[in-house]
């Protein structure tokens, strides 16, 4: 019984001893497999763990280059190498600023090109003669003539007026081109009807003869040009109607019209001539004719 007691005493007393003095080193933590321990030197008591994992140190090894295929012996190598543009270059390559004030040319619809003094103006667009874009055709080289009078010294062929096509192209000087145009407005669309003539049936225009073909008589307009004979009128539906069978009311309104804006106005009924065709010309006199 006291043998145990003391025994008991003794184990008391190795354990306070053993705890009133703690351990002069703290136990190290067991380092991790695969982990390196390293102790820092300027920090007592602080441990650190550096993972040296054996994939990493694999993928961190460089890696082999490919291989290179030689080239066949003797043959030639060529080094090419790539130019590098200067800095200021593409500054160089962005398009210019496009100035204001610039107006499309297809926006403009005709200009009046230059002549010489004393000529007929024509317009630059292309199929305007005369000086107005409302009279198409092309302009002409002068036409000179062996017969004394004959001849036009700035002739046009004209194919239309004020958008009434002729039916066959009449050559004409442009006093001509534009009395018949002034017509076609005045006097043809107020008696038919706006819209409805399409086209003028045309009997005659430039050519070197007498008047009324007689032999001995003098050179008639149209040997100068001036000069224009309409046998009738075609509409927008197809219908055609002539002098010689339809010189009715209305044709005759328009017949008149012409009167004051050619200088000689003759139809069916005035001589004995022109009993199938309208005879318009500008005869360089102070008068008028019209019958």
């Amino acid at each position: 019984m006291r043998r145990g007691v003391l025994t008991g005493v003794l184990l008391l007393a190795v354990a306070g001893t053993a705890m009133a003095e703690p351990p002069s080193v703290s136990p190290r933590p067991m380092a991790r497999p695969g982990m390196v321990a390293v102790t820092d030197p300027q920090a007592v008591g602080v441990t650190a763990q550096v993972a040296a994992l054996p994939a990493l140190a694999r993928s961190l090894r460089p890696k082999a280059r490919p291989a290179v295929a030689e080239p066949p012996q003797g043959a030639q190598v060529v080094m090419a190498t790539a130019s590098v543009p200067k800095p200021g270059l593409f500054s160089l390559l962005r398009p210019a600023k496009r100035p204001t004030g610039l107006v499309d040319k297809q926006l403009v619809a005709a200009t009046l090109a230059p002549v010489a003094p004393g000529r007929q103006g024509v317009v630059s667009q292309k199929g305007a003669v005369c000086g107005d874009p409302s009279i198409r055709g092309e302009t002409l080289a002068p036409i000179t003539s062996r017969v004394q009078g004959c001849g036009v010294a700035e002739p046009v062929r004209i194919t239309s007026v004020a958008g009434v096509r002729l039916s066959q192209a009449a050559t004409v000087d442009c006093a001509t081109a534009r009395a018949l145009k002034t017509w076609v407005e005045r006097g043809v669309e107020p008696a038919y009807g706006r819209g409805k003539v399409v086209e003028l049936q045309v009997a005659g225009s430039y050519v070197c003869r007498t008047r009324n073909h007689r032999a001995g008589a003098k050179v008639s307009e149209h040997g100068r040009g001036r000069a224009i004979d309409i046998s009738g009128f075609t509409f927008s539906n197809g219908r055609t109607v002539s002098v010689a069978r339809n010189f009715d009311r209305t044709m005759r309104k328009a017949h008149k019209a012409a009167c004051g804006i050619f200088k000689t106005t003759l139809g069916p009924g005035s001589d004995g001539m022109h009993e199938d065709h309208l005879h318009f010309d500008v005869a360089q006199r102070g008068s008028t004719y019209c019958r």
